[in-house]
């Protein structure tokens, strides 16, 4: 596994329970801003979900980007609601439930 892909786990694995991510958020948080594409694809090849919780991570807009998991993206909005993440419509209320890093 490349380095930047054990980091993405890595920074991953610290989103609470009721908190996303975007997954440009995702990237730069693991040091590589430009590289949302490689995040989506690391998501679909989660190796270790649920200990690294894939369902959390969201597109920029708080819309539910794809899911390779248990009953696609359905399964994952259920997921989300159980743990508490706010929802306008379909949408992730990112006003609400985006994880800010202190």
């Amino acid at each position: 596994m490349s380095d930047f892909k054990d980091k993405v786990y890595k920074v991953l694995r610290t989103v609470p329970k009721g908190k996303v991510v975007t997954y440009g958020q995702l990237a730069a948080m693991a040091g590589s801003p430009k590289a949302s594409r490689a995040i989506g694809l690391f998501m679909k090849t989660n190796p270790d979900a649920p200990r690294t919780p894939c369902h959390r991570v969201v597109g920029s807009d708080g819309k539910l980007i794809g899911y390779s998991g248990k009953n696609g993206v359905p399964g994952k909005m259920q997921m989300l609601k159980e743990e508490g993440v706010k929802f306008k419509g379909d949408k992730v209320d990112l006003e609400k439930s985006q994880w800010r890093q202190n």
